[in-house]
C-alpha cells in the first residue's frame, strides 16, 4: 500500500494518547495492506483515508459517539450502492440516491474479519466503478 513520507509520523500524532486505537487501527491497515495492495493511505486531520482512483473507506475516532459504544474503539467507514443490513453496521446514510455511507465500530482486532474485509472490497469495487 502506498503511504506518504511522513506516514508513520502522521498515525502516531493522530492517535496520540490513544494506544488501544492505535492497536486497532494498526490491525485494519495490516489486513487491508495484503488484501489492497494498489490502495494508498492518507492521513487527514480527522480521518485516514484510503483510496484506489478514489476513496472507498476511512478510519476515524468517534466524534459523537452513542453512549451503548466502547470507551475505546475506532469507526471504519466505507460506501456502496446499497445499505447493509447487519447488526456491526452501527450507522448508514444515504446521502445521495443508491450511495449508502456505513459506519462500523470497531472494539477490538478480531472485528477485521473476512466480514469486514468483503464489505471493504465491495466498497473497493464499488469506488473503482465510479466515472
Amino acid at each position: 500500500m502506498k503511504t506518504t513520507e511522513n506516514y508513520l509520523t502522521d498515525i502516531l500524532g493522530f492517535f496520540d494518547e490513544k494506544p488501544a486505537e492505535l492497536a486497532l487501527y494498526e490491525a485494519l491497515f495490516a489486513r487491508m495492506e495484503q488484501t489492497f495492495p494498489d490502495a494508498s493511505v492518507k492521513v487527514q486531520k480527522s480521518q485516514i483515508s484510503f483510496y484506489g482512483r478514489h476513496l472507498f473507506a476511512a478510519a476515524s475516532l468517534p466524534v459523537r459517539r452513542k453512549k451503548d459504544w466502547p470507551k475505546e474503539c475506532i469507526l471504519v467507514t466505507f460506501g456502496l450502492g446499497e445499505r447493509v443490513h447487519s447488526s456491526r453496521i452501527a450507522v448508514a446514510t444515504e446521502p445521495y440516491p443508491q450511495r449508502w455511507t456505513h459506519h462500523v465500530v470497531l472494539s477490538d482486532a478480531s472485528q477485521v474479519d473476512e466480514v469486514l474485509l468483503d464489505w471493504l472490497g465491495q466498497a473497493w469495487e464499488f469506488a473503482e466503478s465510479k466515472r
